[in-house]
């Protein structure tokens, strides 16, 4: 896991999967027993240390993590302030970065120059992708239906 500067990733088959999932079925079965409480969550990490307290949120945001990990997925965390390069937020979207640079000056994303360097912040790149997962949606429950109409 890189450091703890602006994205952090873990790339796939960087843990066991097998071990995320049993991390996983834990917590899940945690947060199952307790669904309302507590806000704060303290979590034992080795015999004679006191436990980490952390916020039931964070918790939940770690499940999510384990959860790709367990799939064999690479997982990466970006502060939602943060500025991305633009290869950074190509890779992000899962676009190669001249598709997203296109994004980029047709004003489909919103962006600032750093010199001759385009960054994107991280809240316009992730309203974008939520916006354009909602019309990808959209358009396969169009075909979804009009493939009932015609008995496919």
């Amino acid at each position: 896991m890189a450091g703890l500067g602006s994205v952090s990733s873990v790339k796939p088959g960087d843990v066991d999967a097998e071990v995320a999932q049993r991390a996983l079925r834990r917590i899940k079965d945690y947060l199952a027993r307790h669904p309302d409480q507590p806000e704060m969550i303290e979590v034992v990490v080795e015999h004679d240390e006191p436990a980490l307290v952390l916020p039931r949120a964070t918790v939940t945001m770690f499940a999510q993590i384990l959860a790709q990990l367990a799939e064999g997925r690479g997982v990466s965390v970006v502060p939602s302030q943060a500025e991305l390069s633009t290869q950074q937020a190509a890779d992000l979207l899962g676009v190669s970065r001249p598709y997203l640079i296109r994004l980029l000056e047709d004003g489909v994303i919103p962006h600032r120059k750093v010199g001759r360097h385009r960054r994107v912040s991280c809240a316009d790149l992730m309203a974008y992708k939520q916006a354009d997962d909602g019309e990808r949606r959209e358009v396969a429950d169009e075909l979804g239906g009009l493939g009932q109409e015609l008995g496919f």
